[in-house]
């Protein structure tokens, strides 16, 4: 089954041109671009072919001209498919807004799917009558059917003006042959109408698929910019660093530059704070070995004056004294 084939899948490179064949030979309909397809009650009764009776044909509309009439199509197309099992997300909000990158995308997805399904056969399908069963559903095959109608006989009178255009140049070349170039030059330009709008098709797919990929990178940046906006961690230098390439303006390198040497300049910091800690640390277990020593020393003294006698312990003091003042002489 489809249900997750690759976006390199050789799904994804079947043409406009097939596409919009299938559907109007499937569904009897007669559209020209595909995203016309954009309300998804194509989409529905694409499925109704593949799986007929599955899909509630009375919820559909064919009518739907707004974005939440469209979305009622979807919901039932997104139910079928719960029905079905049909892992494949479908993207709504860009499928109808009636992008052709993304309505082509999802219909080559669709028309991997239903030919795998009974090899894509679908006998005694009527979408004619089927689609009488939606809402605006007669409405679309009336309309389907004067496209059709105008369509052939704009063909023939093409046909006919051709043929009466080639007899009345060749009356006309026999007279006047310095107008031949002029009507030399006139053929091209209107051959090559169809061509022109070909490549204008063609640039406005490649333009879409450029916003997409935008949108995407976007979205990436998006996050690593929320990311950096946590607090706990909002004032960290690497935090720092990435919020100074993000927010650059200029794509000269300063900026991956200046975020390097912030990194850099904060590692130097901390190893430059860490060194007064550990004299720090040095000096306070010499003074604590001080202390411990004048303690024992204060300890040893007391110890020998209680061993003396009143008048060794006079001797001392007055010599404590003598010695204390530089004046007074013993």
């Amino acid at each position: 089954m489809a249900n997750n084939i690759g976006i390199m899948d050789s799904a994804y490179f079947v043409g406009r041109s097939e596409i919009l064949a299938w559907i109007n030979s499937s569904l009897q309909l007669n559209l020209s671009k595909v995203e016309e397809a954009c309300s998804g009650a194509v989409h529905c009764q694409l499925l109704d072919v593949a799986h007929p009776g599955v899909v509630p044909m009375h919820k559909v509309n064919f009518d739907a001209k707004n974005e939440y009439e469209m979305i009622q199509n979807y919901k039932v197309l997104q139910d079928v498919f719960n029905k079905l099992k049909i892992t494949k997300h479908i993207e709504v909000s860009k499928l109808v807004k009636g992008r052709p990158l993304d309505n082509l995308e999802f219909m080559q997805w669709m028309k991997r799917y239903c030919d795998s399904v009974n090899s894509g056969l679908h006998h005694n399908y009527n979408p004619v009558e089927r689609r009488e069963l939606c809402k605006g559903g007669r409405e679309t095959t009336k309309k389907s059917a004067q496209t059709q109608t105008s369509t052939k006989g704009s063909t023939t009178s093409r046909t006919h003006s051709t043929h009466n255009a080639r007899r009345n140049e060749v009356s006309t070349a026999a007279n006047a042959t310095n107008q031949a170039p002029k009507a030399t030059s006139t053929r091209p330009s209107s051959a090559g109408g169809p061509a022109y709008n070909e490549q204008i098709t063609e640039l406005k797919l490649s333009v879409d698929s450029l916003e997409k990929e935008r949108d995407f990178y976007f979205a990436k940046l998006r996050d690593i910019e929320i990311i950096c906006q946590i607090p706990e961690i909002e004032q960290s230098p690497v935090v720092a660093a990435l919020q100074k390439i993000l927010y650059a303006t200029d794509d000269d390198g300063t900026a991956v530059a200046e975020a390097r040497a912030m990194i850099s300049g904060e590692q130097k910091e901390a190893e430059r704070l860490m060194s007064p800690i550990a004299e720090v640390s040095e000096e306070k277990s010499c003074s604590e070995t001080l202390k411990r020593k004048s303690i024992n020393n204060l300890d040893f003294d007391a110890a020998g004056i209680t061993n003396l006698s009143p008048r060794q312990r006079i001797s001392d003091v007055s010599d404590g004294h003598c010695s204390e003042s530089p004046l007074m002489t013993c």
